[in-house]
C-alpha cells in the first residue's frame, strides 16, 4: 500500500513532540551545541551516526541472553523479536546515512568540523556506553529513550522539508538514493526518512508497552510484538542473568 508522504510529513510537523524526559532533553542539547540548533544535512547525518547504536546494542544483549538461556523457549522467542527488529532497524538508519552523504555531495557539501575524528567517535563512544548500560539494566527505559530520539529526528525531518521548498523540484538520479525508496524528488526522499524514524518510534512505544503514545497512520508497517509477560520482565531489567 502506498503512503502518502506529503500527509504524513504534514502529520509530523503539526503534532506536538512528545515530552522528553530530562535525560533525553540534556542529549538533545548537547546535540544543538554541537551541531547548532537548525537542521542541516550534516546535522542530519550526525542523527544517523547515532541513530543505528541503541539497535546494535540491543542485538547484542539479546544475544547473549538466547545463547545463555537457549532451552527457555519463551525468553527466546522474546529476545529474537527484539534482536531481528534492531537488525533490521540499524540497517535502515545506515541506508539514511548514505543518503544523506549522497544529497550533501550533489550540494557541494562538506563536512563540517564536528563529523571530522575525533568528535564522532567521542559522541559514538559515550552513546554506545549509555545505551549499552540500559540494554542491561533496564531494557524498557531503552525502548523509551530510543521513542525519544526517533521522535526528535522525525519532526527534524519534517522542519527540514518545511525550510527547504527547493527540494520539491530536485530530482533524484542516484542509485544510491533509488536503492533506499524510489522517490521523484529530494523532498520525498526526507519524508520517507522522517517517516522511517516515525516508525521507529512506534515500534519502541510498542515494545515497552505504551501503545497509547503510537501514531498510527494509513500503509504503516506490522509493528513488533512483545506478550504482557515479556514487557514485564524488560521493565525489571535482567542484569543477573
Amino acid at each position: 500500500m502506498s503512503v502518502d508522504l506529503k500527509k504524513e510529513q504534514r502529520v509530523s510537523h503539526e503534532r506536538p513532540r512528545y515530552k522528553y524526559s530530562f535525560i533525553a532533553r540534556c542529549f538533545f542539547a548537547v546535540m544543538d551545541m554541537v551541531a547548532g540548533k537548525t537542521i542541516t544535512l550534516p546535522k542530519a547525518k550526525l542523527i544517523e551516526i547515532l541513530a543505528s547504536i541503541p539497535y546494535r546494542a540491543w542485538e547484542i544483549r539479546q544475544y547473549a541472553r538466547m545463547t545463555r538461556h537457549y532451552r527457555k523457549g519463551d525468553l527466546v522467542r522474546r529476545a529474537e523479536v527484539i534482536m531481528n527488529y534492531g537488525r533490521h532497524s540499524q540497517d535502515n538508519e545506515y541506508q539514511h546515512l548514505l543518503v544523506l552523504n549522497e544529497k550533501m555531495k550533489e550540494d557541494g557539501l562538506e563536512d563540517p568540523w564536528y563529523l571530522y575524528q575525533p568528535v564522532p567517535c567521542i559522541m559514538v563512544l559515550c552513546y554506545i556506553v549509555m545505551t549499552r548500560l540500559m540494554a542491561v539494566f533496564c531494557i524498557r527505559r531503552a525502548f523509551l529513550f530510543n521513542a525519544e530520539f526517533e521522535d526528535h529526528a522525525e519532526h527534524e525531518y519534517a522542519r527540514a522539508v518545511e525550510e527547504h521548498p527547493e527540494w520539491e523540484k530536485q530530482p533524484v538520479n542516484n542509485d544510491v538514493v533509488r536503492a533506499y525508496s524510489d522517490q521523484a524528488t529530494w523532498a520525498d526522499v526526507i519524508r520517507r526518512i522522517g517517516l522511517d524514524e516515525r516508525d521507529h518510534m512506534n515500534a519502541s512505544f510498542a515494545l515497552c508497552g505504551m501503545d497509547e503514545h503510537i501514531v498510527r497512520y494509513e500503509g504503516m508497517p506490522e509493528l513488533p510484538s512483545l506478550d504482557a509477560e515479556g514487557v514485564k520482565m524488560g521493565m525489571m531489567g535482567d542484569a543477573g542473568k
